[in-house]
C-alpha cells in the first residue's frame, strides 16, 4: 500500500524514489542553512523538528504523532496508546554521556513515533546530541547494515552490541562532506541508495 503523500503519487516505487530525493535535498539544507544548530538537542520536540523539516513536503503527518501501531517484520514498535507516554519519559532520560547518549537513541528507536522516515530523522537527532556532548558524529559508513540493525532488535533487551558499534564508529570529522556522507549511508539502511547528498 502506498502512503497518503502530498505529490499524489501512487506508485511505490516512484514514492520511494522521490522522498529521498526531497528528503535528501532537506537533509543538505537543514545542515547548510545552519538550521541543524537551531533545533533543540535530545528532545522529540527537537526530533519532531528535524522529521518536519525533512520530510514536510512529502507527507501530511511530517513531525506529527503516528495514529497507527507499526511493526518491522517481528518487531513490534511502541503501541500507539503509550507512545505519548513513553515520549515523555525519554525526554527527561539523561544525555550527558556516550552511554546515556545511545540508551535515550535506542529507546527512540523502540518509540518509533512517525508513521514512515523514523531511521532517517533519529540518525540525525542522535548525532546532534553525540555532537553536542562529545563533540563527535556517527560516521555510518564504518558500521555494517547487517549488524547494526540487528543491534537495533536486541538493544530492547540491551544496548551493548549497539554501544560498541557506534562507538567504532564515531568521527570527529564534522565536515559537509562528512556529514553528507553519513546521510547517504543512514540512507542506504533502511534501502534509499539512488542519490548522492552532495550532488542534489
Amino acid at each position: 500500500m502506498v502512503l497518503n503523500n502530498k505529490l499524489g503519487i501512487d506508485n511505490q516505487a516512484e514514492l520511494s524514489r522521490e522522498e529521498e530525493r526531497l528528503s535528501k535535498i532537506k537533509a543538505k539544507d537543514l545542515f547548510e542553512s545552519g538550521k541543524i544548530d537551531t533545533i533543540e538537542v535530545g528532545t522529540f520536540k527537537g526530533l519532531s523538528e528535524i522529521h518536519a523539516y525533512l520530510f514536510g513536503e512529502i507527507y501530511d503527518f511530517a513531525g506529527e504523532i503516528r495514529d497507527v501501531n507499526i511493526a518491522k517484520g517481528d518487531f513490534q514498535f511502541a503501541p500507539r496508546i503509550y507512545l505519548e507516554q513513553s515520549l515523555i519519559y525519554i525526554d527527561k532520560l539523561p544525555q550527558d554521556t556516550f552511554d546515556e547518549i545511545i540508551d535515550k537513541y535506542a529507546d527512540m528507536n523502540v518509540a518509533h513515533p512517525f508513521r514512515e522516515g523514523n531511521g532517517r530523522s533519529t540518525r540525525i537527532w542522535l548525532d546532534c546530541m553525540l555532537k553536542q556532548k562529545l563533540g563527535k558524529i556517527v560516521d555510518w559508513n564504518k558500521s555494517d547494515k547487517d549488524e547494526y540493525l540487528s543491534a537495533m532488535i536486541r538493544s530492547l533487551v540491551s544496548t551493548g552490541e549497539l554501544k560498541y558499534l557506534i562507538q567504532n564508529a564515531l568521527t570527529d570529522d564534522l565536515s559537509k562532506e562528512s556529514l553528507f556522507k553519513g546521510i547517504d549511508a543512514s540512507y542506504y539502511y533502511e534501502g534509499y541508495t539512488e542519490f548522492k547528498t552532495e550532488d542534489l
